[in-house]
């Protein structure tokens, strides 16, 4: 069994922007960060975004609506970033409290913007195989891995398990892509899947994006399979100063004996996510700004 090390490979590409950014004339690249309300894993994520941004020279404006915000004045922050041309990328965090429409608002975003790509015309796109959007964060940062990693999809079997518009419908349509670093066969299993273990052995590469702690066990992977685990769950745990522990999708003891390769909860894709939005947003910006 051998880890795919994310934070390794986040950090390669960290450099990598940096080099790029500090060459842009003029201003640097600006990303807002929108975040409502106050979920404690929410504040963490956007502090962790605001701190990769930082670090690679890219300008970051922290915006914070109150949970209670209504919906026609999210629709009315979101549309005055759209309009300003200081703003390349903006991102909403989710999750939303429950009185608003995620979706809607994520289609509010103007697509040359919308970094996160999770609005209807950058996740179209990549189901055109059109590079020219944005792609998703997750799904964006789970192809590099495995392509750094040196990991080959053409003709494998990727199984993905979990359909979500943040990770398992897009991370599909990426591995199916006719190109470099895909052409993989893809099947998609969900909570309505019958017999999902006899579908799981089958993958060469498993990506278990299905929001359950250590859902994936030992029974559910063939020998030598990669394992890509997306999840991040908390779990009660006495023996930690917080009361829990970060978990993934996949039960990590006993599944990456078996694994060829295998990503670790936390220090695997989560690092990667926000590696990928920096990226999109340079790319954002010099869409806007072309030299």
């Amino acid at each position: 069994m051998e880890l795919i090390d994310g934070r390794k490979i986040a950090a390669e590409i960290a450099v990598e922007l940096t080099a790029e950014v500090a060459a842009l004339p003029g201003r640097k690249p600006c990303l807002a960060l929108v975040r409502v309300g106050d979920d404690p894993a929410s504040i963490s994520y956007v502090k962790a975004k605001e701190k990769a941004a930082a670090e690679i020279g890219i300008a970051s404006r922290i915006i914070l609506p109150p949970a209670t915000i209504a919906p026609a004045d999210l629709f009315a922050l979101v549309d005055r970033l759209n309009a300003d041309p200081a703003v390349d990328g903006i991102l909403v965090q989710s999750p939303l409290p429950g009185h608003l429409d995620e979706t809607a608002v994520f289609r509010r975003i103007a697509p040359s913007k919308d970094v996160d790509g999770l609005g209807t015309i950058n996740l179209g796109k990549i189901a055109q195989d059109d590079d020219s959007g944005f792609v998703s964060c997750t799904p964006a940062g789970i192809m590099e891995l495995l392509a750094r990693a040196g990991v080959p999809l053409a003709g494998r079997h990727v199984v993905v398990i979990g359909r979500s518009l943040l990770v398992g419908k897009p991370v599909a349509l990426l591995a199916l892509q006719k190109r470099a670093g895909a052409n993989a066969t893809v099947t998609i299993c969900h909570s309505q899947t019958t017999d999902l273990p006899a579908i799981t052995r089958q993958a060469d590469v498993l990506i278990a994006a299905i929001g359950r702690a250590e859902f994936v066990t030992a029974g559910m992977v063939k020998p030598g399979a990669v394992v890509i685990d997306v999840g991040i769950n908390r779990v009660p745990d006495a023996a930690r100063k917080s009361g829990f522990r970060l978990v993934g999708d996949v039960h990590f003891d006993s599944v990456a004996p078996l694994a060829g390769r295998i990503t670790p909860v936390p220090g695997g894709v989560g690092p990667m996510t926000v590696a990928m939005l920096m990226k999109n947003t340079l790319k954002a910006f010099r869409q806007q700004h072309p030299r």
